[in-house]
This record gives structure tokens, sequence and C-alpha cells, in this order.
């Protein structure tokens, strides 16, 4: 089949389109309506029809897949593994279920989960889905005030935590910071069920605090049917990590959701059923959500989740793991492969990599350097996808399930199925011509897996998404971008990280991608400061590959010369940036996203804002010290 063909039925016909798709998961009761717009902007899939997501991911598969693992877990932390088939899987599951329904759960209710990457993590989402409950996973690297404001939003009957996790060999308390996030907040959940590793000693809160060994103990194998909910009905709600203003909760449905993660599985990951599919992410983040946990387990394959960093306990973990694990499927992101960029390539050639057919790369804008590099070192295909917390899928990429498309790199590919992708004039909201920049914009409807809405705020879902062009029903990225003939759409950079030079937008990516095509440079992230003659001035900050060649004055102004001239030559002498300064490290959070508006503020001598995700605060202090020094 042509993907154009495909892609366009998706558009011209979506309830034909997505009624098909939908045959991919079981329903308890057909849908009555495959799309209800009566609400637009609102859209409302699979309307009447009864489904469960746990029964879905889990219970289906027992019949044909009762024996295969269904989850695997490695932890270079503390040096521990698991594998659980589908049978065990569901017992674990059940056991969760049942301990949540003793403390009086129920359908609609909502479970924070604030968890690091342990098999109950995963445990506790299929058992509130399991249930018709409403998750919210936290991830484990906020601090206390972030999480209160979670608490307070969602409003959850129970927590479901643990004593602590690690990262990178340092115990990460937990318990301390949930105490604290729940004096703080204004809503106090009804009771926490702890999960205790034994990694830090802690005094639990008489009355309130479950232990989950105790638990599991008490309620034994008890069965623990699934609850049939409404195809609308809310599977989980994911905040957005921003670091100003309210976080909004991302609410997602539950048919829908199921749906779009199936057909995608097929279609643009290309997993079969028994393979093992790895994603590198957190299953505090939307990949971990989509790609950890649902996806994989909608097609019946087996999900590797890992707890560790990619450089522990060397720079081969991840591909130790695919060949341990014979890994078919890798999903990973950009900044991941630029940190092991500047490592002996032999660390990813030693292992046998056959089992392996495709690493994607999303999160964050591929460069070429990065995906030429990784491609050739790996010997394996490395495909680009472009999606958002909001969409909970891949927005763009290459359907290699439906037609092999050529890749163009620089760019993550072409709209996938159900999305109408225009590019669309910042002012005028016109569509702009190929070649030319605009704002990635979808039309309506959202296709299944989108958000429904933000959480107890649909005017801030109207407002923030659906208000950027007057007059039209259009969904804002808020990514600048632009498109070739073909469709296919490169990706630019945040329409408020686009630096304004003497009144000539340039993206951030533009020049980011430039500066990575020197030999010399690993990293590099590039921010827009406040410049009083031109607006904004472009600031680059390096990572070299080779920090000894640069430990001088004089050798940092020839690097820094050198790639201002790369930059010149490339895009011309607007984008070159006013100054090049080299760190050892930048500054990103643990899920590995960089702190551009972080960074910014501190070269325009202002507070970075909110910290908690940091990976590591040396980072930041790198970036003040070369503000300072250099």
């Amino acid at each position: 089949m042509k993907y154009a063909e495909y892609h366009r039925r998706s558009i011209a016909q979506p309830e034909a389109f997505w009624a098909e798709q939908a045959a991919l998961i079981d329903w308890h009761r057909p849908w009555n309506q495959v799309l209800d717009g009566s609400q637009r902007p609102f859209a409302n899939w699979f309307s009447g029809g009864l489904i469960n997501l746990c029964h879905n991911a889990v219970d289906r598969h027992l019949p044909a897949r009762a024996g295969q693992p269904a989850l695997i877990w490695e932890s270079t932390e503390v040096g521990q593994s698991r594998i659980l088939t589908y049978a065990q899987l569901h017992t674990e599951v059940q056991r969760m279920a049942a301990i949540l329904r003793g403390q009086g759960v129920e359908q609609g209710d909502r479970v924070l989960i604030y968890m690091p990457m342990v098999p109950e993590a995963v445990f506790a989402m299929l058992a509130c889905v399991r249930l018709g409950a409403i998750h919210s996973v936290v991830f484990g690297g906020f601090a206390a005030l972030s999480l209160a404001t979670r608490i307070d939003d969602a409003r959850p009957k129970l927590v479901v935590s643990s004593d602590a996790g690690s990262r990178a060999g340092r115990v990460v308390p937990y318990k301390p910071l949930l105490d604290e996030a729940i004096a703080r907040a204004a809503h106090k959940p009804e009771k926490v069920l702890m999960v205790d590793r034994g990694l830090y000693a802690y005094q639990p809160v008489s009355g309130r605090d479950l232990d989950y060994a105790a638990a599991c103990a008490t309620v034994g194998d008890t069965p623990v049917p699934c609850v049939w909910v409404d195809a609308a009905h809310p599977s989980y709600i994911l905040y957005t990590s921003g670091t100003t203003g309210k976080p909004k909760g991302v609410q997602r449905d539950t048919g829908g959701h199921a749906v779009a993660l199936a057909a995608s599985m097929r279609d643009i990951f290309c997993g079969d059923p028994g393979g093992v599919f790895f994603s590198t992410s957190d299953i505090g983040w939307v990949v971990g959500h989509s790609y950890i946990v649902y996806g994989p387990l909608l097609r019946g394959m087996t999900t590797l989740m890992y707890e560790g960093t990619p450089l522990r306990p060397d720079a081969g973990i991840f591909w130790s793991l695919v060949e341990r694990h014979r890994v078919n499927v890798m999903f990973s992101s950009p900044t991941a492969l630029r940190v092991l960029k500047k490592y002996d390539p032999e660390f990813m050639r030693k292992y046998d990599l056959s089992s392996l057919q495709r690493l994607f790369l999303a999160g964050e804008p591929l460069d070429e350097p990065t995906s030429t590099w990784a491609s050739q070192t790996l010997g394996k295909p490395v495909v680009d996808n472009y999606w958002q917390t909001e969409t909970g899928w891949p927005i763009l990429g290459i359907a290699n399930g439906v037609e092999a498309l050529p890749p163009k790199l620089g760019s993550p590919g072409v709209a996938m199925p159900g999305y109408d992708v225009q590019i669309l004039h910042e002012a005028t909201g016109e569509p702009v011509a190929p070649g030319e920049k605009g704002v990635v914009a979808i039309r309506w409807p959202l296709p299944p897996g989108c958000m429904q809405t933000v959480w107890g705020d649909d005017q801030r879902f109207v407002s923030t998404y659906w208000s950027t062009f007057p007059g039209q029903q259009a969904y804002s990225t808020f990514d600048w971008g632009v498109a070739d003939e073909k469709g296919y759409i490169t990706i630019l950079g945040r329409t408020d990280d686009v630096i304004n030079v003497a009144g000539h937008r340039l993206g951030t990516r533009e020049i980011e991608e430039s500066i990575s095509s020197h030999p010399a440079v690993a990293e590099v992230a590039v921010v827009g400061a406040a410049d009083p003659v031109k607006g904004q001035s472009a600031m680059a900050f390096v990572v070299p590959r080779e920090a000894s060649k640069i430990t001088d004055a004089a050798g940092r102004a020839s690097l820094e010369a050198d790639i201002m001239q790369t930059v010149q030559t490339q895009l011309g002498a607007l984008a070159r940036p006013a100054r090049v300064r080299f760190v050892a490290l930048l500054p990103k959070t643990r899920s590995g996203k960089l702190l551009r508006r972080s960074i910014q503020a501190l070269c325009e001598q202002r507070d970075p804002g909110d910290l908690t995700t940091l990976e590591d605060p040396l980072a930041l202090e790198q970036i003040r010290e070369a503000i300072a020094h250099q």
C-alpha cells in the first residue's frame, strides 16, 4: 500500500479509517459512533464503546502468551533483574488491584504514582486502569513543591510510592519528599502504599502508610475482574513539565488511546507480537506511558524496563541489554546518543546487535551528524519521530509498517495517520508555501490517542491549544517548522525559543545543527539572549569532544572562531553566535531534555526557574562560570 493514500484516507474518511484500526483491540461492547464532534474543538472517539485497558494489555494475551515474558526489568543501580511472563504479570497486577480496591479505590478515583523505575510502578498503572481508576504518574525527580502542586490538582485518593530510587549509584530518597509534599498540599490523600526497597530507612505515618509487601500477603491471589469503562473514560493524567505557571494535566481517554497505540506499534514502530521492545525513557514521561507500558503490551510484545543511566557500568550498557534480551525495536533520545557519541564506538560495536531491527529517536530534534553517526556505527536504521505529551504518539515519522518511505536527514518525517498537519503563518493563520517557516499546527480533529482536555479545566484546553489562529480550528504545537514539496517537515524549535536577531527569526535548531556538524563538537545548546542593539543574540554552549585541546584561552579562542566560521559558512553571518562558550556538560532533566530556558535565564542574569528535574547541579554552575569568565 502507498502511504500517501493511507494517510489521505485517514484524513478524508476518519470514521471509516479508525473503525478499521479499532479491530486491533478487544471491545466489551462496540461503539455506537466513531467520532462525536458535537462540541468542537473537543473530539470524542468511539462513543458508547466499553473497554478496559488492562484487559487489552494483559488478560487477552493469556490464552496464547501466558508463558511469554511480558516485562523484563533490569537495574544496574541495584544489580538486580526480574522477568515476568504474561501470566505472572496478570497475577501481580491483580494483587495490586486487590490492595487498591481494599483501600476504597473505585472507578473514577485518582491514584498518584511517585515511583522509581521498578516493576511495581507498572503493576500500579495497570491495576488502576483495571479498576477504572485514573492514574497520575509523577516523575521521581520532582521535588516536594512540584509534587504538592500535582497532588492538589489531581486530588488522589491514594498515593503509591517507594522509600527511594537510585541514580548513578546514589540513593535518591522519595519518602521525605512525599511526606513534605503531602504536608504542603491542601488535599490530603487518604492512604500511601509504600514499596520498601531497603534503600532508605523511613518511619511510616501511622494510620496513613501501608506496606506493600504486607498488603500483598493479606490479599494473596484474590482475583480482581476488569471494570469495563466507556471509551471516553480518562485512563490517566500526565502533567507537562513547564518551568513557569501551573502545570497542565494532560487527560487521556481509554478507547482512543488503546486504538492509537496499537496502530502505532504496527505501522510506525514495526513491533511484532512476541518481539522485544526496549524504551530507555522513564515512566514519569509520556514515552514511558506509551512505549514502556501500554504500547508494547497491547501489541503482545515483551517490554524491557531499565533502571540506570546510559553510562553505568560503562557506555555499552544499552547495547549489552540489546544483546542479552534479543531486543528487536529500541526507542531512545537524541540526547542519549549524543552522550554516547563522546565515547569509543567500540562500546556499540562489540555486542551482537543482530536482533535489533531499528533504533527510534524522539524527544527533541535529531541533528544530522548524530543520526548519521549512530546509523553508521550501529549498522542499523535510525528512525526519527516527533510528538508531544499532549498527543501521546507520533505526529510526524516514517510509517515503515505501511510503506518504507526514504528518510530525510534532519526531518522526523511526514504526517502520521489521522494528523492533518499544516504549516501556518504565525500572523494570518494561512498555510505557507513549501520551504517557508511557519507554526506546526493540526487541523481538527486530533486523532484518537491525543489529549481529551486539560484535567479539570476545559477552558484552558481551548485557550491554550486552539486559540492561536482566530477563526480556525487548528491545534498549535507551538513549534516552528518548514515543509518540503513531498510533505517532509523539519522542526526548527519552539515558537518561544526562536531567536529574533535584528528582526530576523532564527530557529535554535538550525544553529545547533550547524555547530554539531563541526568535528570537534560533541553536544551543543543554543539560546537567544537579550541584546540591546539586535533584540536578541545567539549564545552557544558547547561540549567539546576532546576538552584537553581547549584547556587554555588560546585553544578556546581558536575553536570558538572556527565554530563561528562554520555557522557563518553554512547559515550566513546573521546566524553566527555572539559567543561560543565551552563546558564539560550541559544542564538536562533526568529524562535527557536540555534546560534551554534556564541557560537563557543565566545569560540574561535572571532566575533559572524550577530546577527540580535537573540531572546534575554542576552543569548549571559550569554555565554560570562560562558566562562569567570566558
